[in-house]
């Protein structure tokens, strides 16, 4: 099919994907930490931190100590860095075809023209060549990966995510005493609230979520093959690795001391795969509530969705939001699963597989992000109808055999003849048909039951029978 016009020449730029297109405003926080450019500025970040430590540390012989105003100066570089200087980057990376040595020239460029700012008696001209010393680009990489995804998961998806199974929770305990009927394998069963199986859920979402809080961030900054080698050779007596690792805790990193020329990035692979367990949860969530609304116990309000429903049937409310976040959760799942498979595997001391998978994080945590509004809108816009769950169990009686077979277990326990094969008893009278209330009651009076034993089982109702679910739902708090 021939095109009049091509979009990929349309200035600005038309978006290749939906979360650079249509749910840009939703993942918009994520760019701050996981696009390219928020890498290089972590580079950025890493190096200058770098050659203030190494100063600090005065463990090269014949280098300057920086001054307040010049380290200073150099962090400043980092803050600053925006529009005009990911353009400078940019004509760099050009030149050099190299990211982390563009970083590096872009450094040694403000170093140059610091006296510019601080005076000519600056000495950060004399320093470029501790610069990016003893670093290969993985000690680069692998430090400003840790501290974006720290801080992507930690200022960014975290609190979207505990939002989330907050707003389960306070459902959770809004209906801890709303009766429902239960479907186990799609068949009416033995009643709960609805509360209490939200409160499951809410339980579930906050487990995985304090796996990922507690969550580890290595780093390593220990040269081309991780020995060390060019800092012992360049510079003996300096205890190499206590200097490194300092340098990686004062990125609030966990330093770790056995790698190849990469962090081996199991930590990664952890997180990502709790994010994606975390993920799972919700989505067992949105199935639930699509179900819970198929079945008339929630209704939707149109207002609260956003959307005018379907586009032919006025009558319906689509449950959009649920079935958008189902397909993100689906997404996002499948790319975090590829980071955790893959990245924990380089060949030898290194190859160059993980470059190009890491570039999809702020990917996979996108998606995630967006189901994670979608779950919260479309949660914030239901409304339970007791009314419709009261039918239910009033139709169906015969989730009260379990009960009924139950006591006649005990009684029979306790001594009371006439309670054999109580399982049987119940089956002949519930298998595969509709029982009523008169059905149920006069098959509990024929019984034989004791009298206490009687009418506590000729009280009940369904929606009576949800045992201790109202209590557990204060499991949350």
């Amino acid at each position: 099919m021939e095109h009049a016009v091509s979009l990929a020449t349309l200035t600005p730029p038309i978006a290749l994907g939906p979360l650079d297109g249509r749910y840009r405003t939703v993942v918009a926080p994520l760019v701050d930490h996981l696009s390219e450019a928020a890498l290089n500025r972590a580079r950025l970040h890493v190096e200058v931190e770098w050659l203030i430590h190494l100063t600090t540390q005065r463990v090269l012989p014949g280098a300057p100590e920086l001054s307040e105003q010049e380290t200073g100066y150099l962090r400043q570089v980092v803050r600053t860095f925006g529009a005009d200087e990911i353009a400078e980057l940019a004509a760099i990376e050009a030149e050099t075809r190299h990211d982390v040595k563009a970083v590096e020239y872009f450094l040694k460029r403000r170093l140059a023209a610091a006296p510019q700012v601080l005076g000519p008696d600056t000495v950060l001209p004399q320093v470029t060549e501790i610069v990016h010393i003893f670093c290969t680009s993985e000690d680069i990489n692998n430090l400003s990966y840790a501290t974006t995804v720290r801080d992507a998961v930690e200022q960014v998806w975290l609190p979207a995510a505990t939002a989330a199974a907050d707003a389960v929770a306070d459902l959770a305990r809004e209906h801890a005493d709303v009766p429902m009927l239960a479907r186990t394998h799609g068949q009416p069963a033995t009643p709960v609230t609805l509360g209490k199986e939200l409160a499951v859920l809410a339980h579930r979402l906050r487990r995985q979520l304090r796996r990922i809080t507690a969550a580890e961030y290595l780093g390593k900054i220990n040269g081309a093959t991780g020995t060390y080698g060019a800092h012992s050779i360049s510079v003996p007596g300096v205890d190499w690795q206590q200097v490194a690792r300092s340098f990686v805790e004062h990125l609030g990193l966990v330093w770790n001391p056995l790698t190849t020329q990469i962090e081996s990035h199991d930590w990664q692979a952890e997180v990502y795969a709790d994010v994606a367990r975390f993920n799972r949860v919700l989505h067992n969530l949105t199935t639930d509530v699509w179900t819970y609304i198929s079945l008339g116990y929630f209704t939707q309000r149109l207002s609260a969705q956003g959307s005018t429903g379907s586009s032919t049937m006025p009558h319906k409310v689509n449950p959009i939001r649920f079935e958008n976040a189902e397909a993100n959760l689906e997404v996002s799942c499948a790319l975090l699963d590829s980071l955790a498979s893959t990245l924990v595997t380089s060949r030898l001391q290194r190859d160059l597989t993980d470059s190009t998978t890491q570039r999809n994080i702020g990917v996979a945590l996108g998606h995630s992000l967006l189901a994670l509004d979608n779950v919260r809108r479309g949660l914030a816009g239901l409304d339970v109808d007791t009314e419709a769950m009261a039918r239910d169990l009033d139709a169906n009686w015969e989730v009260l055999g379990e009960a009924v077979q139950s006591a006649m277990r005990a009684a029979g326990i306790a001594g009371v003849t006439g309670m054999a094969d109580p399982y049987e008893r119940l089956k002949e009278l519930t298998r595969g048909r509709r029982v009523d209330a008169t059905a149920m009651r006069e098959f509990i009076s024929d019984l034989g039951l004791p009298q206490e034993v009687a009418a506590r089982l000729l009280a009940l109702t369904p929606g009576d029978y949800v045992g201790l679910a109202p209590e557990l739902v204060r499991h949350l708090d």
